[in-house]
């Protein structure tokens, strides 16, 4: 009988298909060390991205533009920009570290199709 697992590339003596074992699973990295894969990379990312859009946007003319009945001042306007950028690029790199997540931990190999 032939172990479960992506196949090895051919058949045994026997006519059996040949399957290589399931890679070995990694142990989980400590939570402090995911979350700040995930969180460093987006706030420097955040960091950039609201350098150079409000090296060419001002957060007054903006608050004129788009909500003209707040009082928010030039600060408030870099903070929140900041925030969501940040919530942006966070998002991004999180989907990343779930895309390349090891495949042995989470999906099992389909049974093999005779």
């Amino acid at each position: 009988m032939s172990t479960p697992g992506p196949l090895a590339g051919g058949h045994a003596p026997d006519g059996t298909r040949v399957y290589a074992p399931l890679p070995e699973n990694h142990p989980p990295k400590p939570l402090a060390q995911r979350i700040g894969a995930v969180l460093w990379p987006s706030f420097f990312s955040a960091a950039v991205s609201t350098l150079v859009f409000f090296a060419v946007v001002d957060p007054v003319e903006l608050r004129e533009m788009a909500f003209p009945q707040w009082q928010i001042s030039r600060e408030v306007g870099y903070t929140v920009a900041f925030f969501l950028f940040w919530l942006a690029t966070a998002s991004s790199s999180l989907f990343t570290w779930l895309l390349l997540r090891p495949p042995g931990r989470f999906s099992h190999a389909l049974p093999p199709e005779d």
